[in-house]
């Protein structure tokens, strides 16, 4: 299970790595679900290699 964790989180990257997203483009590019997505931002969060803002009501991530 760790496995997969690590396997979203580089998706995650890849799709940071064109710039800031939004949550809801995030899923989109990376074809993530709700859960598989924050469990691989909690990843990279803990990483220190993201900064996840919200402006709003929107949560926006880019990569640090």
């Amino acid at each position: 299970m760790t496995a997969k964790f690590g396997e979203n989180a580089g998706l995650v990257w890849n799709a940071l790595a064109n710039g800031k997203q939004e949550i809801k483009a995030l899923k989109k590019a990376t074809k993530l679900n709700d859960k598989e997505v924050y469990a691989a931002l909690g990843w990279l969060a803990r990483e220190g290699k993201v900064e996840i803002t919200e402006q709003e009501k929107d949560v926006f991530v880019c990569l640090k």
